[in-house]
């Protein structure tokens, strides 16, 4: 089970981080996706359980950091600087297999519910 948290409203240039509880058995990946109105699911980053070796799209590498914190089983999001553009609902996801495009969604096992995030 994924479950998601610490979306809201905030201002361009603000900051906003995301968790996710992830009581799940152990995923090979870890990882956030987005989906703004009327727009495809995004992979926005991943992290390779293994190595925290961290994977991040080009629109917000700089800006966006992922981490988790094995003991706790949480994943989480730290988004600076963001703008309109980053608005969308943010999904946490797990990914069992090690092969394909991480930014693929359709090679993720499991989602959660969804984080509203909005920038004004």
């Amino acid at each position: 089970q994924l479950v998601e948290s610490g979306g809201g409203s905030v201002q361009t240039g603000g900051s906003l981080r995301l968790s996710c509880a992830a009581s799940t058995y152990p995923a090979r990946y870890l990882g956030w996706f987005r989906q703004a109105p009327g727009k495809e699911r995004e992979g926005v980053a991943a992290i390779y359980t293994s190595s925290d070796t961290p994977y991040y799209a080009d629109s917000v590498k700089g800006r966006f950091t992922i981490s988790r914190d094995s003991a706790k089983n949480t994943l989480y999001l730290q988004m600076n600087n963001l703008n309109p553009e980053d608005t969308a609902m943010y999904y946490c996801a797990a990914k069992w297999s090690i092969g394909g495009r991480w930014q693929d969604s359709n090679m993720w096992n499991y989602w959660g519910q969804g984080t509203q995030v909005t920038v004004s």
